[in-house]
């Protein structure tokens, strides 16, 4: 039997059909040209989308025995009944780019307005489905589809279409002695009117490949047995039949449908490739099933993209890594920093032995230069990434960073604490008695800060160390317009249990500054600038605290940008570290500079007691401040105000017992002469708050020295004044006094101690000097008192 229109799969089994053969190749045989054009493109990677009809299942299944061993990996394999919007999405949700389709017109038409709707069109993909459909075939079925026909044909373009040769392209004489394109005119002409068949070639050419056999069959009969003829055959001579098969078998012979060749009864004849092309199909190759050579026509296959299609969505990882350029503009202002930190640091060298210096402890100062200068080096290890070093050391610079920040950090503030608190210590001292903070004792606080730094550091480093994870990103369009995808990937530093670890350490932290806060508040009205840096700790922490919080948070939030992530951590570090320092040292390079002794001269200062439940103003004369007497000094103020608060009450009463006693109209002038000096000696009291133990010493000498006049003696000068003047004799005086004096006496004396409360009349103090031992009783009251 030999056909030559009927291309089903099923004809090609050799045990149900042993004697049937075919002019026309089967469907089957594009999957040979199928695996040529995958392998010229490179295409490894394919999906196959079929109809439910047993004809194209049939070709699914030959294509996957095809393609495999040929290293071609079918990805996915879908089919459908009427829809096939679903298995298109499905397709497109395993990332197959190479879609091989076997269906008819009618479900051809749906299937390009999914793939409208699923974009699954265009640059990125490839569809390769049956060549036979007759021309303009989707005008017939596009009205069956709710897909506009620009839709459909913009998913239409650049399909690639795959089916027998109808005629060989070849202009060479066939073995009837005409060229195929000879033969397609003479046909032409012969039909007319006629609607043409693609079968009529393979038509012709069975019926030359009858011929050729029975021509073999005569002359093999007449080589081998010539009693017998052609003429002799019937269905029973099984041996007849045997000399027809192997001469079909050996039919080799050029016909207008190309090379006629049987293997197994099947035709090995020419697939050719069409691709549809602005609403038409073009030829661009053909397949020679019996050289097995695939022949791409010149420029005739255009792909929508700058160059084939990708089996698969090429992923390309690409690291995101900090810019070189940033890193630089950084680090150079990095460098500043540190150049601007060894300045403060040779200053407070050089300056170690003035006052100002040396009141502010220098050690401690270094301190906080060195935390500073720690907390700038972290920056340039931030910025090294995967585009600089190796995996192993980035794994590695992920524990050095950290730990130099986090030392760094306490070094600083924990120093600048530290002089806080001494200050606090020695100011705050309600016993008064003589306190001593030396610097050791200060290294021993910022060693114990450092020490449980180092404790969590350490256990971190132990029990969950800092590893190197790679986080990867949503894939994104290449910029370059490449048909490939772009996957970021971001290296970090984490561990297992990151949170609790960091929250260790943001709470120790924030315990510090809590600390800082509160000795700087303690110290806030002990304005000896020498000593007191109140004011600008507790501007640094402010600014450090809220640029820690707002850099936190926007790095966390930008986490996936490593540029913006490391400009916002090496600007925060830098601020903070720059401000920190310069709020410390400025104003004493400043002072030092134009006025070195401001910090050592007379101050006044307040200083609240909490235990008194009242606000005292105090001031002093300050000549020489050092740590051993401050308690001292402190004292000495406390009492110095508590005197002038007295004397100044005391001072308003005695002036108005004067004004009175100058407004009487018995004026003396005995009391102008001998007693005005004991009125101005009795005033010379105030002069005690204003000087130290060696000026009561001059104010005892003075007072001996000047020992008063006695009330009961007189001036010779008096006997020769007017008689009108004897109203202000000593007598009279004194009458007046006895009767004012003891009033006042009751009323302030036992508020200042100068006699008890209690006292029903005036008592003697036990601590009146020699002076005030002459003076009457009346009178001795009150001078003791004062």
């Amino acid at each position: 039997q030999l056909s030559f229109a009927a291309t089903t799969p099923e004809l090609a089994d050799k045990k149900k059909y042993p004697y049937f053969f075919r002019t026309v190749p089967s469907d089957n045989a594009v999957n040979p040209a199928i695996l040529k054009l995958l392998k010229y493109y490179q295409w490894k990677r394919v999906g196959t989308l079929t109809q439910d009809v047993q004809r194209f299942s049939e070709v699914r299944n030959d294509l996957t025995r095809v393609l495999y061993g040929e290293d071609i990996e079918i990805s996915d394999t879908e089919s459908f009944s009427n829809d096939p919007c679903t298995s298109v999405k499905k397709l497109k949700g395993n990332d197959v780019r190479i879609i091989l389709g076997q269906f008819d017109e009618e479900m051809a038409v749906k299937v390009f307005c999914c793939a409208y709707d699923e974009e699954m069109y265009g640059s990125k993909y490839q569809w390769i489905i049956p060549g036979w459909y007759e021309n303009l075939w989707w005008e017939s079925w596009i009205n069956s589809s709710q897909c506009l026909s620009k839709n459909l044909l913009a998913a239409m373009e650049g399909y690639i279409g795959v089916d027998f040769e109808p005629l060989s392209s070849k202009m060479i004489k066939t073995i009837s002695g005409r060229t195929p394109q000879q033969y397609e005119k003479e046909y032409n002409a012969k039909r007319g009117d006629g609607q043409s068949s693609k079968f009529h070639g393979y038509a012709y050419d069975g019926i030359w490949v009858i011929a050729k056999t029975l021509q073999r069959a005569m002359k093999y009969l007449n080589a081998t047995n010539k009693h017998q003829k052609i003429e002799d055959f019937n269905y029973t001579n099984h041996k007849l039949g045997k000399i027809f098969l192997d001469a079909m078998n050996e039919t080799n012979f050029f016909g207008v449908t190309g090379q006629v060749v049987f293997r197994n009864g099947e035709r090995m004849g020419t697939i050719k490739f069409t691709q549809f092309q602005e609403r038409k199909e073009v030829k661009v190759g053909e397949y020679n099933a019996v050289a097995d050579t695939l022949e791409i026509i010149n420029n005739s296959i255009r792909f929508q993209g700058l160059e084939p299609p990708k089996d698969k969505t090429i992923i390309q990882e690409e690291l995101r890594k900090i810019s070189l350029p940033l890193y630089s503009i950084l680090s150079a202002l990095t460098i500043l920093g540190m150049i601007m930190a060894s300045a403060f640091l040779f200053f407070n060298i050089k300056n170690r032995n003035q006052k100002l210096i040396k009141m502010s402890s220098p050690y401690m100062n270094n301190l906080i230069i060195l935390g500073g200068m720690l907390s700038y080096a972290s920056i340039f290890l931030f910025g090294l990434d995967g585009s600089f070093v190796s995996e192993k050391t980035f794994e590695t610079l992920c524990t050095v960073r950290t730990w130099i920040l986090t030392v760094g950090y306490t070094t600083a503030f924990g120093a600048m604490f530290a002089k806080t608190w001494r200050v606090h210590a020695i100011f705050k001292n309600v016993k008064m008695k003589k306190k001593i903070i030396k610097d050791q004792k200060l290294l021993v606080i910022v060693g114990g800060m450092l020490l449980i730094d180092l404790c969590i550091l350490i256990c971190w480093q132990v029990v969950d160390p800092l590893r190197r994870t790679v986080e990867k990103y949503n894939m994104e369009p290449d910029p370059a317009g490449r048909d490939i995808s772009i996957r970021p990937i971001l290296e970090h530093c984490e561990n297992t249990h990151m949170t609790i670890w960091l929250g260790i350490v943001y709470a120790y932290k924030g315990l510090l500054m809590l600390f800082g806060c509160f000795l700087a508040w303690e110290t806030r009205n002990v304005s000896i600038p020498a000593l007191n840096d109140s004011k600008y700790i507790g501007m640094s922490v402010y600014n450090v605290g809220i640029m820690c919080i707002i850099g936190a948070a926007v790095s966390f939030l930008t986490r996936d940008q490593p540029n913006v992530q490391f400009c916002i951590v090496a600007l925060v570090i830098i601020f903070c570290s720059t401000i920190t320092l310069c709020l410390v040292f400025v104003p004493k390079l400043i002072t030092l500079r134009t006025n070195p002794d401001a910090a050592t001269q007379n101050r006044r200062f307040q200083f609240t007691q909490n235990q008194k439940k009242e606000d005292s103003k105090t001031s002093t004369s300050v000549t020489s401040v050092n740590q051993a007497s401050t308690s001292r000094l402190e004292g000495l103020q406390s009492e110095n105000h508590r005197l002038r608060m007295k004397i100044t009450e005391l001072d308003k009463d005695l002036e108005e017992v004067t004004m009175q006693l100058q407004d009487t109209p018995e004026k003396t002038t005995y009391i102008k002469q001998n007693h005005y000096q004991d009125l101005n000696d009795i005033l010379s009291i105030r002069n005690f708050t204003d000087s130290k133990d060696g000026e009561k010493a001059i104010l005892k000498n003075h007072l001996d020295q000047n020992p008063p006049a006695q009330w009961g003696s007189s001036d010779p000068s008096r006997t020769s004044k007017d008689p009108i003047e004897d109203i202000n004799s000593p007598e009279h005086i004194q009458r007046r006094l006895s009767l004012q004096l003891p009033i006042l006496h009751h009323a302030y004396l036992p508020s200042i101690g100068g006699v008890d409360a209690s006292c029903a009349s005036p008592c003697v103090s036990p601590s009146a000097s020699p002076r005030h031992r002459h003076v009457p009783p009346s009178f001795r009251v009150m001078v003791s008192g004062l």
